[in-house]
């Protein structure tokens, strides 16, 4: 928890989309301070012409093979470990896969502790058989 839904154009290799998961990943660990294998990605490629994401007004034109759109569904977070989660997706997916900033778009999706199942058909955070601190 949480889970991050990407969605990016078709073309990207094998390793490249593992990067783009692993650079997240990182990101997630930093940011909202979960365990390591606290993991649940999913990702969808689309065609070019299937993802439009203009500017909002503010001015700039993305690189449309390369743009990024990064959902995160998720038990309310702080502000600022979302501003921290912004920063470092932002540095790592350039750094690591050489995605600008401007093509990278990141949604927060909040839900409640009753909103997961992680299996079982039990809600893990109600039952206390997870640790919801």
């Amino acid at each position: 928890m949480p889970l991050i839904k990407i969605d990016l154009v078709r073309g990207k290799s094998d390793e490249e989309i593992e990067q783009i998961l692993n650079s997240i990943h990182q990101a997630v660990l930093i940011a909202f301070n979960v365990p390591k294998g606290d993991r649940y990605q999913i990702v969808t490629q689309h065609d070019e012409n299937e993802m439009i994401l203009l500017d909002t007004g503010l001015g700039f034109t993305r690189d449309t093979k390369n743009q990024i759109v990064i959902t995160v569904i998720s038990r309310k977070r702080k502000t600022e470990a979302k501003t921290i989660f912004y920063k470092l997706i932002s540095k790592l997916l350039y750094n690591d896969c050489q995605i600008e900033p401007k093509n990278i778009l990141i949604s927060f999706v909040e839900n409640s502790d009753a909103d997961w199942s992680f299996g079982f058909g039990e809600a893990q955070f109600i039952t206390g058989k997870l640790d919801i601190s």
